[in-house]
C-alpha cells in the first residue's frame, strides 16, 4: 500500500515536471520566434543581453582579487540607485505621460493613469518580495518557506527580483519610445550593471561562498534582464494601448527596488555620504545620457 502511494506521488511529481518543462519549452520557442520576426522585440532582447553581459563583466575582477571596501560597495550601490532613479523619471514616467496625452487623455487623466501604473508596479514587486523566498546581503532572510532553501538560492532569487524591473524597463523602452531614448535607457542600465555585478560577487564571497560560485552567480544574475526585456517588449508591441501603463509600471517597479532594496543596503554601514554622492553622480550621468541621446 505504501509502495503504491509512493509510486503515485512519484508519478505525479514527474508529470508535473514534464508539464512545466513543456510549457517552458513552448514559451522559449514562442519568444525566439518573436525575436526572429519582430525587429523591435529583437532590439529589446539585444539590449537586455548587453545589460546581462555588463553584469557578467563586472564580476571579472573578483576572479583576481576580493578586496573591495565597504565604502566602495556603498558608493557603487548609490551610483546604481541614481541611474535607476533618473531612468525611471526621464526614460519611463515622463514618456509614459506623453504617450497617454497622445492617446487622447487630458492632463489629469494622463497623470492619473501613469500614477496608478506606478503604484501598481510597486505593489506587484511588494507582493513578489513577500512571497518569493530570498536573502538580502545585510537585512537577511525574507519571504515564505525560506528555511527549506539553500542560502545560495536565496541570493539568486533576491538578485532576480532586483534585475527583473530593469529588463522590463529595457523592453518597454524599445517598444514604446524612440530608438535613441531606448538606447540611452539600455546604456544607462548596462553602466550601472557593471558595478552591480562586482558588488554581488564580492558580497557572495564575503558571505562565505567560493570564488567560482560567487563569480558564477554574479554572472548568471543578469540573465533575467533579457527575459524581462523580451516580455516587456512583446506585451507593448502587441498592445499599444498599454504603452502608458507599461512605461509607468516599469518605472514604479524600478522605484520600488531603489527605495526598498538599494538605498537601505547602502545606508546600513555608516557610509551614507558616499552612497548619496554616488547616487547623485549616477542620476546626473543617466540624465545626461537620456537628454543628450533622446
Amino acid at each position: 500500500m505504501i509502495g503504491r502511494a509512493y509510486s503515485a506521488t512519484f508519478a505525479r511529481r514527474w508529470f508535473g515536471m514534464a508539464v512545466v518543462l513543456a510549457a517552458a519549452g513552448a514559451t522559449v520557442a514562442q519568444g525566439w520566434q518573436m525575436v526572429a520576426t519582430n525587429e523591435v522585440v529583437r532590439d529589446a532582447f539585444l539590449g537586455g543581453l548587453v545589460a546581462a553581459f555588463a553584469t557578467a563583466l563586472g564580476t571579472v575582477p573578483v576572479m583576481f582579487s576580493q578586496k573591495l571596501s565597504e565604502r566602495t560597495q556603498d558608493t557603487l550601490f548609490g551610483f546604481g540607485a541614481g541611474v535607476m532613479l533618473a531612468a525611471s523619471a526621464f526614460s519611463l514616467i515622463i514618456p509614459g505621460i506623453a504617450a497617454a496625452r497622445e492617446s487622447g487623455m487630458g492632463p489629469w487623466g494622463a497623470g492619473g493613469a501613469v500614477g496608478a501604473s506606478i503604484l501598481l508596479g510597486g505593489l506587484v514587486l511588494l507582493v513578489m518580495e513577500r512571497l518569493v523566498p530570498h536573502e538580502h546581503f545585510i537585512k537577511g532572510v525574507e519571504g515564505q518557506s525560506s528555511r527549506t532553501l539553500r542560502r545560495s538560492w536565496l541570493f539568486v532569487f533576491a538578485i532576480a527580483l532586483h534585475n527583473l524591473p530593469e529588463g522590463l524597463a529595457i523592453g518597454v523602452g524599445f517598444a514604446g519610445t524612440d530608438p535613441l531614448r531606448a538606447s540611452a535607457l539600455a546604456t544607462g542600465i548596462a553602466i550601472q550593471d557593471l558595478p552591480e555585478g562586482l558588488v554581488v560577487a564580492v558580497a557572495l564571497l564575503a558571505a562565505g561562498y567560493s570564488r567560482k560560485l560567487s563569480v558564477g552567480v554574479g554572472m548568471a544574475s543578469g540573465l533575467i534582464e533579457p527575459v524581462g526585456a523580451l516580455l516587456g517588449a512583446a506585451v507593448i508591441e502587441y498592445s499599444q494601448g498599454l504603452l502608458p501603463w507599461g512605461l509607468g509600471f516599469a518605472g514604479g517597479a524600478m522605484l520600488f527596488v531603489v527605495s526598498h532594496e538599494i538605498i537601505p543596503e547602502s545606508h546600513r554601514k555608516g557610509h551614507e555620504a558616499w552612497a548619496t554622492g554616488g547616487l547623485m553622480i549616477g542620476f546626473v550621468l543617466m540624465m545626461l545620457l537620456d537628454t543628450a541621446l533622446g
